[in-house]
């Protein structure tokens, strides 16, 4: 089960970190962030080494947090699925981007209104949250990953881009990782957007300087003791960057070998995937 075959590439060999340095970065690990899409599943199919990994990693005496930039869906339906896998997991231990925004906007335009491109999840956790999600005299456009987008969306979200409202991206990824392949992301979709209208803004999940202080609060752990694991290099591995935090990629998801000979967000150690990781952390399965 694999969205590319890594292990034929030429030049596979030259990428893959030796072993004495990805033990460095587990021994110095208190708490791994944890992505999900294309790290411990693929669509709705679990790695088959994920749950030896987590076991190894709790052997270890070290944690893991799951976080995901996926905003299409709710907390609960990820908790679910978690748990449909053999992984119980608390609120607690899962953030997603969309924890992220809302904690933000809460705090920097309170009490204004929204106009949210997104999912009926997405726009749930908004008026959840206080915010209203579908005013469309929209003090702020907010665009996710809408699995549900439609033209008027679109539509809406221009005029209000077009009249000088501010542009927030709840997540950036290009592609979200699927079996069989990729579907456009958010942050296909805020090129859209950028292209009609000339406007781009922020986001807020990985890699985000905001999304990292966020996780720092929530989990209380040290800015070097956080490990983040995952499979997209602009994301999960650029988050690490400039920061006392490190990264581990995988090659089982989004990421190339080719990405990883020109990329200038290089991780602190390569592996084929979390497999790679269970004889390192003192487990054999």
């Amino acid at each position: 089960m694999k969205i590319h075959d890594y292990e034929n590439h030429p030049q596979l060999a030259n990428v893959l970190t030796p072993v004495d340095e990805v033990r460095t970065v587990l021994d110095g690990t208190a708490c791994f962030v944890l992505d999900m899409d294309g790290t411990i599943y693929l669509g709705a199919t679990l790695f088959p080494f994920t749950l030896d990994f987590l076991t190894a990693v709790r052997a270890a005496g070290k944690r893991w947090l799951w976080f995901t930039n996926n905003s299409s869906r709710a907390p609960e339906e990820y908790l679910e699925r978690l748990a449909g896998f053999g992984i119980p997991a608390s609120r607690d231990e899962f953030l997603m981007s969309t924890d992220v925004a809302l904690d933000w906007l809460g705090r920097e335009r309170a009490g204004e209104t929204a106009y949210v491109v997104g999912t009926p999840s997405l726009r749930e956790a908004f008026a959840a949250a206080g915010i209203v999600p579908d005013d469309p005299e929209a003090d702020y456009v907010v665009l996710g990953f809408d699995t549900t987008l439609t033209y008027a969306k679109l539509v809406t979200a221009c005029d209000l881009l077009r009249a000088g409202r501010p542009l927030y991206l709840v997540n950036m990824d290009y592609n979200c990782p699927v079996e069989g392949g990729f579907i456009p992301d958010a942050g296909s979709l805020a090129a859209l957007l950028e292209r009609s209208t000339g406007v781009t803004g922020p986001s807020f999940g990985k890699p985000t300087r905001t999304c990292l202080d966020f996780i720092l609060r929530r989990t209380g752990c040290r800015e070097s003791g956080l490990t983040f694991v995952g499979d997209r290099l602009y994301t999960d591995i650029a988050i690490a960057r400039d920061a006392e935090a490190r990264s581990i990629l995988v090659l089982s998801g989004e990421a190339t070998v080719a990405d990883c000979l020109t990329t200038d967000a290089a991780p602190d150690a390569v592996v084929r995937s979390l497999a790679d990781l269970i004889p390192l952390l003192g487990v054999t399965s």
